[in-house]
């Protein structure tokens, strides 16, 4: 049974109101990663220019699993200055996503439902993009939380191939309760080494079509791809995932030492108690561009298993870092490869470039969707 909306505010903010009023008109929006903006990640993130932050994609049944509280421990933690703060779970089933979302609704701005995962455990669980065939369920989930929570409901979702099934359903998300949505300019297949470009004029026509505000995703690698990106589709804010995660700093337009990143970035840990496997991952891709030049550490990284070990690690990583940059005779000024892509001194945060798509890897996608 679902619960009485009795005890419901007489007036809960929608839309616009919501995103003015509660998020502060944000512009830079960090995006709910698995394992990846948590709490000690959102701190740092906050520091350089996030504006809102995402929670990692929270499993609500495992979080309302009462035999499973380490799972609540290891992805939820938050404090006061966490905000504006919006939850995001992945769910199949409306009574335990309602569940799940009452646990923590007067903690956070806002409940969000994953419908973007294109990964392997989305279709094993059923869940993420691996729902967005399914409208009315899709449609019971929103407008269930619409209809019992005190706060807003928004939603992330991938788009179709064709731009007139994507505005559909994204009127159909909106009609349901949703009060704010997040647009990935690409399709569930893309990903990994098939991710290909995100369609940012998908993501355009789909903000002209709905009357709640619209977050774009996809194609952030520097912070210059932000304006960019809000000139091309109209959106009302933009979402860094990737972008986020190899140069925390994107939101304020500088690219500072990976050092410097991973040394915030552990002192935070020392009071958040955060997962090893957490801190682990965020170094790997902090000092991606610096890890071949020196792969003794690189392996040993990959070993340590506590935050005393890692810290020490990444203070001889620096050193030696520090040691190279200071010898170095590279230039100041940014220089551009053949395909225009910035070219940055192995020490400095910068984004994974992947390689384009060939053409005949997209003429076997387009085959097999």
């Amino acid at each position: 049974m679902l619960l009485s909306k009795m005890s419901l505010p007489l007036k809960k903010l929608q839309g616009y109101e919501f995103y003015q009023n509660v998020l502060n008109d944000a512009k830079f929006i960090l995006a709910p990663m698995v394992d990846q903006s948590e709490y000690a990640w959102r701190i740092l993130s906050r520091r350089y220019g996030a504006q809102v932050c995402y929670t990692p994609m929270i499993h609500a049944k495992m979080f309302c699993d009462e035999s499973n509280k380490q799972y609540r421990s290891d992805i939820w933690s938050t404090g006061k200055d966490d905000r504006p703060l919006i939850v995001q779970f992945c769910a199949n089933d409306a009574e335990i996503l309602l569940k799940a979302s009452l646990k923590i609704q007067n903690q956070c701005d806002a409940i969000d439902l994953n419908l973007g995962c294109p990964q392997h455990i989305a279709k094993r669980g059923h869940y993420g993009s691996f729902l967005q065939d399914e409208w009315d369920l899709i449609y019971k989930l929103i407008n269930t939380l619409h209809e019992n929570l005190s706060i807003p409901v928004t939603a992330k979702i991938r788009v179709f191939p064709e731009v007139e099934k994507t505005i559909r359903y994204a009127k159909m998300i909106e009609s349901a309760g949703a009060q704010l949505l997040t647009v990935h300019g690409r399709e569930r297949q893309q990903k990994g080494h098939k991710t290909g470009l995100a369609d940012w004029e998908q993501i355009r026509q789909v903000k002209e079509a709905l009357k709640i505000p619209v977050i774009a995703n996809g194609n952030i690698l520097y912070f210059e791809d932000i304006h960019r990106c809000l000139d091309a589709t109209s959106a009302d804010g933009v979402m860094s995932a990737e972008g986020n995660l190899y140069n925390p700093a994107i939101f304020s337009g500088i690219n500072p030492p990976v050092w410097q990143m991973a040394k915030e970035y552990l002192e935070i840990c020392r009071t958040v108690p955060t997962k090893i496997s957490y801190i682990r991952g965020h170094l790997f891709k902090i000092y991606r561009p610096a890890l071949p030049f020196h792969v003794d550490l690189r392996e040993q990284l990959a070993k340590v298993n506590t935050l005393d070990e890692i810290c020490a690690l990444s203070e001889k990583l620096q050193e030696r870092l520090m040691k190279t940059a200071k010898e170095s005779s590279v230039d100041s000024k940014i220089h551009k490869d053949e395909n225009g892509f910035k070219i940055f001194p192995h020490w400095i945060c910068q984004p994974c470039i992947r390689p384009p798509i060939k053409e005949n890897e997209q003429t076997e996608n387009s085959a097999n969707t």
